[in-house]
């Protein structure tokens, strides 16, 4: 387990601040796989494969409970043989260390 999987969510207030870019190069390296989508927002986002349906469904009832006990929800894109999840802090506009924090944690999921 690495070191943002043992973390828990702290409460994110619409004055709390973003992670820096330099923060969000170093946070990377403890997410394989996840991609900074830099839209307006910055995201974290990756896509999970699987081979049937159900299998993305009971993997995307797994994010959610995350979700639901880490009090932070992401976007999940549910298809067929693949769930794309997306974690940013809706109050902040942006990168939280609890995105990072999910993301790890979504990996354990997987």
């Amino acid at each position: 387990m690495n070191n943002l999987s043992s973390q828990s969510c702290e409460a994110c207030q619409i004055d709390s601040p973003k992670v820096s870019l330099d923060q969000i190069e170093t946070l990377l390296l403890e997410i394989s796989d996840w991609v900074l989508v830099k839209e307006p927002i910055n995201k974290l986002e990756k896509v999970f494969s699987f081979e049937s349906y159900k299998e993305s469904v009971d993997f995307t009832n797994r994010v959610v409970s995350l979700a639901e006990e880490e009090d932070h929800h992401p976007q999940i894109i549910l298809e067929w043989g693949k769930v794309t999840v997306i974690w940013w802090s809706h109050k902040i506009e942006g990168l939280h260390r609890n995105d990072f924090i999910c993301s790890s944690k979504t990996d354990l999921l997987y």
